[in-house]
């Protein structure tokens, strides 16, 4: 309790005192009230921030959900061939550290020694423009997909694991395939799951900050300072040196995550009830 306090409480405690104060050259320290909120949902490049991580959110969440649901229900259909070594190889580049992951798709992108652009030079045709800015956000959300459909699918899979084998053999001996008892049995029967690892997915889509911040240095004229609002938070903090409005722009996209996490939990049970 003592590590939760010193590490969290206090400085959130802090962070909000920062977001209620202004640093003038004249006068030094100022209070303002709600003056930086206000500001930060009238600032452009936070809203437009926000507005692409919503985008990403609602493109690559289901895409990468589904992906580890699919595989989920191979796995659990005990039907695969070598399946410790596939669910292995599925879940691995998740224990890849998002920072090496994000180098090595920069590397595979890259438009001079990429090896995407070398086969493609070799085929005579155009490179394909990973990091442009109309590609970029596809580029990263390969890559956030590639991390984390393991994640998730092991989540999904050990809830599988405890739905109990009769339900299955009930529906099978009242004529029921494979795919009915997936869609019918175990994809109800594991909803919880799904609706944590969608929670779960939420918030890593608003917190999107190693692998734009990395890339940035590849595509400097793609991904600016405020791509994202925590890469515009944090370069609002140590590059502009302002803390106070840093602070003010982090709390405002924490009460965002809080209020679309709890839109999809309500949103699920409602769904779950009728």
């Amino acid at each position: 309790m003592a590590v939760f306090a010193a590490m969290l409480v206090v400085p959130l405690v802090y962070a909000l005192y920062l977001s209620l104060f202004r640093e003038q050259l004249v006068g030094g320290r100022s209070f303002v009230g709600l003056a930086n909120y206000a500001r930060a949902l009238g600032d452009s490049a936070f809203v437009e921030g926000v507005l692409r991580v919503s985008l990403f959110l609602v493109v690559q969440v289901p895409i990468m959900l589904g992906l580890a649901l699919f595989f989920a229900l191979a796995l659990d259909s005990g039907r695969l061939f070598a399946q410790r070594f596939v669910r292995l190889s599925i879940f691995l580049p998740y224990a890849v550290p998002s920072v090496v992951a994000t180098l090595m798709w920069g590397y595979l992108y890259g438009p001079d020694f990429g090896p995407f652009t070398q086969i493609a030079e070799g085929l005579s045709l155009p490179a394909p423009p990973f990091l442009s800015s109309d590609w970029m956000l596809g580029s990263l959300m390969n890559i956030l997909t590639w991390e984390f459909i393991g994640y998730n699918m092991i989540i999904m899979f050990a809830a599988l694991r405890a739905v109990p084998a009769d339900l299955y053999e009930a529906a099978r001996m009242d004529g029921a395939g494979e795919f009915r008892i997936a869609w019918s049995i175990k994809i109800p029967a594991i909803r919880s799951a799904i609706l944590l690892t969608v929670i779960f997915s939420v918030i890593g889509s608003y917190q999107l900050f190693n692998e734009p911040n990395l890339i940035q240095t590849l595509a400097p004229n793609v991904i600016d300072s405020a791509y994202t609002p925590n890469v515009y938070a944090y370069n609002l903090a140590f590059t502009s040196q302002d803390l106070n409005y840093s602070a003010a722009v982090a709390f405002l996209l924490a009460a965002g995550i809080a209020v679309v996490s709890y839109v999809v939990q309500l949103t699920t049970q409602r769904r779950a009830r009728s």
